[in-house]
């Protein structure tokens, strides 16, 4: 899982070799993470999505999106913050863990196919069979990631009535957004 991000985000030009261990893009987060991944004909790992569930109480500064280049944005880190805040005690009043979404990586053959897809809504129904979960998702808008996660029932986050913008990310040297989910909410086309 790891190799495959690495190869796939070096090939994006969203690190540079140097940011590899023996080819694998490591994040700390992965550890204690669910990973998962879609397997090709020959086993082979083609896809994969990283599930982080928080404990309600978690705060902000915990959390992997307070080291966004949004966070550091002196018009907008504290809306973020703010808009995240929210997102937390909704976990907190539903007695729900607070989860984030991210690691996001396919393969070029499986871009934009029902595999795709499929690995997109598996997210809902893991967080779903671990009893349910309030998240968020730092989603890139290359290979439209951010539109297809939108269209299953990811939200932009929201501070008084505004929309947090999509930023460019330094780390990853491209356009994300910050997309919001609930458990029980994909969009209704999707539901089982």
């Amino acid at each position: 899982m790891q190799a495959l991000r690495g190869r796939l985000y070096l090939k994006d030009g969203a690190i540079e070799p140097w940011q590899l261990t023996d080819g694998r893009h490591r994040a700390a987060i992965d550890r204690g993470s669910w990973h998962l991944l879609v397997l090709d004909r020959d086993e082979r790992v083609c896809g994969c999505a990283r599930y982080r569930e928080y404990s309600n109480d978690t705060v902000f500064s915990q959390l992997s999106v307070s080291s966004s280049t949004l966070a550091r944005c002196k018009e907008w880190g504290g809306r973020l913050k703010a808009a995240v805040d929210s997102e937390l005690a909704v976990a907190q009043t539903l007695e729900l863990p607070f989860v984030e979404l991210g690691g996001w990586a396919l393969t070029e053959t499986i871009r934009g196919t029902v595999e795709a897809l499929r690995m997109a809504l598996t997210t809902y129904a893991l967080s779903q069979a671990l009893g349910g979960g309030v998240g968020i998702s730092t989603v890139t808008r290359r290979h439209c990631s951010a539109s297809i996660l939108a269209r299953i029932g990811g939200r932009s986050l929201e501070h008084d009535g505004s929309e947090i913008p999509s930023y460019h990310d330094e780390q990853y040297k491209c356009e994300m957004e910050v997309l919001r989910f609930s458990s029980w909410a994909p969009n209704p086309r999707y539901k089982i």
